[in-house]
């Protein structure tokens, strides 16, 4: 296995049996030859284990087994756009660019979720009060 990309559930950042089991597999990744890709959307919930946290709504990890234990940590907040990071691959192989939110633009497109997600209430968990209104203003335009 050359990399894994995990995209983290509510599963893994609440405190018990599923966040242990999570933890124990993250790191077998991070003690092995093998690249991790941690993607974390969810703003509620424990964050993951790092030597610096840098606070924000949203990360996402990029763990190269040959740079360890460096990593890339993209953090982002509600008003920002998804970061985009490279895929890491195996040593001499072009990594691609991942553009997470073009790919999430798509999938909101095709299936017609504006027309399934009502903006006129706040969403779970709650935003404040100000980014509510900057969400809100977004389907204004």
């Amino acid at each position: 296995m050359v990399t894994v990309v995990e995209v983290l559930s509510p599963k893994n950042k609440r405190g018990g049996k599923g966040r242990e089991q999570y933890l124990t597999k993250r790191q077998k990744v991070l003690h092995s030859a093998t690249h991790l890709v941690e993607i974390d959307l969810l703003r509620t919930g424990n964050s993951m284990p790092m030597v610096e946290v840098i606070p924000s709504d949203y990360r996402i990890l990029v763990s190269r087994a040959n740079l360890r234990p460096e990593a890339e940590l993209y953090p982002f907040n509600v008003r920002e756009s998804i970061p985009q990071f490279l895929l890491p691959l195996q040593s001499g192989d072009q990594e691609p660019v991942v553009n997470l939110s073009e790919v999430l633009r798509q999938v909101y497109q095709e299936a017609a979720l504006d027309f399934a997600i009502d903006y006129s209430v706040q969403p779970v968990p709650a935003l404040s009060d100000s980014d509510f209104q900057w969400v809100r203003s977004l389907r204004e335009v």
